[in-house]
Parts: structure tokens; sequence; C-alpha cells
């Protein structure tokens, strides 16, 4: 089991339904493709809410297609972490990620 040491959190305004362990846009939404991101939301947040959103530290974040340790990573269009390729770095990838799905550790 993966455990998170969180930092700094902050609160933001959720302007669309967020999932946890997704990545969360300046402006409460799940970030466009390789834009800068806030941090990581702590749980599932409906719209409308104040969410949770873990910003600082060694974070769990869920991976969107494979990613080896090491990398430094970026967000797709469902703020699932993939390795940087064109985008803002958001952090890097503390473990591997075999597929998409596997949540994983990212330090930032």
């Amino acid at each position: 089991m993966k455990t998170e040491k969180i930092l700094l959190a902050v609160t933001v305004l959720a302007t669309a339904a967020l999932a946890r362990f997704r990545f969360v846009s300046f402006a409460g939404a799940v970030p466009a493709a390789g834009a800068r991101v806030l941090g990581v939301a702590a749980t599932d947040f409906d719209n409308g809410e104040q969410a949770g959103v873990n910003t600082h530290g060694e974070l769990l974040v869920e991976a969107g297609a494979a990613i080896a340790a090491g990398v430094e990573v970026e967000t797709d269009a469902s703020g699932r972490a993939i390795t940087k390729n064109t985008g803002i770095a958001f952090g890097v990838a503390r473990d591997a990620a075999t597929a998409a799905g596997d949540v994983i550790r990212v330090l930032r």
C-alpha cells in the first residue's frame, strides 16, 4: 500500500466534478492536457463544493498511461499523470506505473 506525505494543501471552489487522485486546475476544474496544475484532489468533489487540493509533498496520483519511475509528469485531458511531453511538468514520478489507472507517488 502506498502512502503520501502531504506538505501543503489548499481549498478551491470546484467548478466541475473532481476525482480523487486526479489533477485539479487553478480554476477548480479538470485541467487541459499539458496545462499548469494546482495539485491533486484529496477525495471526490461535486461541482460547487470547496475542494481540498494537495499541492506539495509526495502525492498519490492516478496514472493515465505507463510511466517510468524518475521521469517528470504532466496532466492528460482527464487529470491523470502521464510522462511529460510538451506540457508543463507537475513533478517527478516516485514509482513506475504499468498501465492507466495505477496510483503512483509523485514528488513536488
